[in-house]
């Protein structure tokens, strides 16, 4: 019988190694309590307060006479142990987990995720209620308890309860309760998946992830800068104002990473697109007024603004824009061609005139001429209630 319990623990310690590779066992935020049990009594204790990212624990009991001293604590066995890799070291801690000594009492325990639950349990001494529980009595015991495997240890699990009652009916038992955490290195710095989940959502209502059709690269990028930095509860415990600043510089240095910073703006331009579709030229103006004021506008986002003024009859704001569009590119012929009509507009017919003409031989693409563009502009510009007196006039000009 011995030998199969030390096989036991043996495996325990085998499976320990293999599951839990990226994490330490907290020696220092252990529990290791002696208490006293009078005759026929029973009793609750509850354990430390366990560590973020605890994801199992070791506990051992041991009952001892009133003269016996542990011949070596749980923690010192561990110590042994210090990567559950080490699987050698592993199997033969595992072999002294339980105590070498233990008094000749016994005693029956239970294990409660709540307080109400083992305060039921110490009234009544029903173990219903128990997530674990011994009913035959035992002078020694030790257990590996696993989020997934246990349902006594679940995520964000901070304590548990051990009842203990004596099966000694005339004299008190020493018993030595120990518990010893394992933490995931991970998980110990708070960043659960709702607390991802927390910052992800945070940042989706941000300026910078406004300006993204789909915010979620974005998000995740920022994310993971926050998490890299912060502990959860060290970022949970700044000032907003800190944490709105560290929002932005994590933010603007995702944006300066390769291809998302290209993404923004591309979303904003189809944005902008989408919503000149739609006649919201109001909200299209503002897209491309967010790409030009951050200083990555390119001949076209200075030419889509141009048009957008032109076809909300603010013909000299879009002469401006499409001059800084034909500086940044004097050969798109698109900027000169929208130039003219704002020019047109804008009662400067001679300005208009000039562009016009000096143009009107050459292609925009390589299937459409400056003669046919022109005409679809006009039919545009009529459907938006432009004034059109000037158009044949334009029209027998270009096609002379």
């Amino acid at each position: 019988m011995k030998k199969i319990v030390l096989l036991l623990f043996v495996s325990i310690f085998y499976q320990s190694g293999f599951a839990q590779k990226d994490g330490y066992w907290d020696k220092d935020r252990s529990t290791t309590k002696e208490i006293i049990v009078s005759a026929r009594n029973r009793i609750v204790i509850k354990t430390d307060d366990f560590p973020i990212g605890t994801t199992e624990l070791i506990y051992r009991i041991t009952l001892l006479d009133d003269n016996q001293q542990l011949a070596g604590s749980l923690v010192s066995l561990l110590k042994s142990i210090p990567d559950p890799t080490g699987i050698s070291q592993g199997g033969a801690g595992a072999i002294f987990l339980l105590s070498k000594i233990s008094g000749d009492d016994k005693c029956k325990y239970a294990v409660f995720s709540s307080n109400e639950m083992a305060l039921d349990y110490q009234k009544t001494a029903a173990m219903n209620k128990a997530c674990l529980s011994q009913g035959t009595p035992i002078g020694k015991d030790a257990k590996r308890l696993s989020i997934g495997t246990s349902v006594c240890l679940q995520s964000g699990t901070r304590n548990l309860w051990f009842g203990f009652e004596s099966s000694n009916w005339m004299m008190k038992q020493k018993i030595i309760l120990e518990v010893v955490p394992w933490i995931d290195a991970k998980l110990s710095r708070g960043w659960t998946l709702e607390n991802r989940k927390f910052i992800i959502n945070q940042c989706k209502t941000s300026a910078l992830a406004n300006k993204l059709v789909n915010s979620d690269d974005f998000c995740i990028c920022l994310e993971e800068k926050i998490q890299k930095q912060f502990k959860f509860e060290e970022f949970q415990s700044l000032l907003l104002m800190e944490q709105t600043k560290a929002y932005k510089d994590f933010g603007n240095s995702c944006i300066n990473e390769i291809g998302v910073s290209k993404g923004i703006y591309d979303d904003l331009r189809t944005r902008a697109e989408n919503f000149a579709k739609k006649g919201d030229y109001g909200n299209s103006i503002r897209q491309y007024t967010t790409i030009i004021s951050e200083g990555k506008a390119t001949a076209l986002d200075y030419n889509g603004i141009g048009l957008n003024y032109i076809l909300t009859k603010q013909y000299g704001k879009a002469i401006k824009f499409l001059k800084e569009g034909e500086k940044l590119d004097g050969t798109e012929l698109v900027v000169k061609l929208n130039l003219a009509h704002a020019y047109l507009f804008n009662n400067e017919y001679g300005y208009s005139k000039a562009i016009y003409k000096e143009y009107r031989s050459q292609n925009l693409t390589s299937n459409l001429s400056w003669t046919q563009k022109t005409k679809q502009d006009f039919v545009l510009f009529e459907k938006a209630g432009l004034p059109s007196g000037d158009f044949e006039k334009v029209l027998k000009l270009i096609n002379k």
